[in-house]
């Protein structure tokens, strides 16, 4: 096996100076090199380093941006050096970056001592590489206030917000905006058995982590997972590569389809069925698979549901706030009502109220008993299946309200998008 120690002089210092720039311009990049400054000498000089594994280089062909290295090299060494051969000086060039096996035994600066991500860019990961975690990382920075904390359906955004920034808070907590996704290891799950499991971790590109201070990249270290048989969202990805969405997931799905009921409601009874079509802040996927979390989802999303309901929008549509036997009606019974003396079937009615019931239901049952914090291992897919039946029942609505003749012509905005479940 070839060594460093077999390199021809030029190539030897070629290497250092490679290194050099890699570890000391601050953000890992590569040295570029153009025709027009370098001679056919260093250019045999790096076909050496390429041939020997110690040094990768990205061009246009990589990557848009050749002044970092967004993953290991997805050209073999043959096709690199062949881009190296024909460099002209119509060329921007390409950069040069060293590998794992380059750096192994390198000193590194006591700057990364003790930040295992950025230890791990000096030692030859890329800036695009994926890193996974377990999704309970993410609970520290949703429960404190200093942080913006934003969830979507396929990813993550949250930092220090600037007001804590200006409120002098530790360096060790100068966090700037991080975007995660969310990743999933699917590999005991079996659509046919309900007790198999979805396992969600959060994915971060190491280039982003090597950015955290040392005391939450330890932390964050803490809290990695192996990445065998683990995928980040294809959407979540997709977007970080510049690709544009092709489909919203469960959550987006449901404001929407909130936000269609009130308009197609509003053209005939003058009113909003729904008081909101914004969830809470903290409303999204559960981070922790137990039953405390599981319990804070579903206060929320009751809130989102049957509490919000503006009984003065049924008024409006002539329902009646009792029964024959004078008893107040809730909601949901309302609900029910004014769908049933609008044409709907009762038991196409008691149907399609029935995911919102259990909603209801599941979020009274804490309320009326002390609960145990376990930890359930499939709370991930029973809040795919519910976040599922929920959004069907609000497009049967949704459906139902557009047939009415005053909607004709109204059409879906989010038409033609694709459903991702999870």
């Amino acid at each position: 096996m070839a060594k460093k120690t077999d390199l021809s002089p030029a190539a030897r210092d070629l290497l250092k100076t490679v290194k050099k720039r890699y570890l000391k311009s601050g953000d890992f990049n590569g040295l570029h090199i153009r025709f027009d400054c370098s001679s056919s000498d260093k250019i045999r000089a790096v076909v050496e380093l390429v041939e020997f594994g110690l040094v990768q280089v990205v061009g246009p062909a990589d990557y848009m941006n050749i002044h970092i290295r967004p993953w290991p090299s997805r050209r073999t060494p043959a096709v690199q050096i062949e881009e190296l051969r024909e460099l002209s000086g119509d060329d921007y060039g390409v950069a040069l970056y060293p590998m794992a096996k380059a750096m192994n035994g390198a000193k590194l600066p006591k700057r990364y001592e003790n930040a295992p991500f950025s230890r791990a860019m000096a030692r030859g990961r890329s800036t695009l590489e994926l890193a996974f975690f377990s999704a309970d990382v993410l609970e520290g920075y949703r429960n404190d206030a200093r942080f913006r904390f934003g969830m979507g359906d396929f990813g993550i955004n949250f930092g220090l917000s600037d007001e804590a920034y200006d409120d002098n808070q530790p360096d060790r907590d100068h966090v700037g905006m991080m975007h995660l996704g969310f990743a999933y290891d699917m590999s005991h799950y079996d659509p046919e058995d309900p007790e198999s499991p979805i396992n969600r971790r959060v994915a971060a590109f190491y280039g982003d982590l090597k950015d955290l201070t040392p005391e939450h990249q330890q932390r964050w270290a803490s809290f990695q997972v192996e990445a065998d048989n683990v995928d980040p969202h294809p959407v979540w990805y997709g977007t970080q590569m510049g690709s544009w969405p092709d489909g919203i997931g469960p959550f987006t799905r449901l404001t929407q389809e909130l936000e269609n009921i009130n308009n197609l409601f509003e053209n005939v009874w003058e009113g909003k069925l729904f008081k909101t079509n914004e969830p809470p802040d903290d409303f999204g996927w559960i981070l922790r698979a137990d039953q405390r979390e599981w319990d804070h989802f579903i206060h929320s999303f009751d809130k989102l549901l049957s509490e919000n309901i503006d009984s003065k929008a049924l008024d409006r549509a002539g329902v009646p706030k009792k029964n024959p036997a004078g008893q107040p009606l809730g909601t949901l019974m309302r609900l029910e009502m004014f769908m049933t003396i609008n044409c709907v079937e009762p038991d196409n009615a008691k149907w399609a109220l029935a995911p919102l019931r259990g909603v209801r239901a599941a979020r009274q049952k804490p309320a009326h008993a002390l609960r145990s914090n376990v930890t359930d291992r499939t709370f991930v897919r029973k809040q795919k299946r519910l976040m599922r039946d929920v959004n069907e029942v609000l497009i049967n609505i949704r459906q139902w309200l557009a047939s009415h003749p005053k909607n004709r012509g109204w059409k879906d905005p989010m038409s033609g998008l694709k459903d991702y479940p999870i």
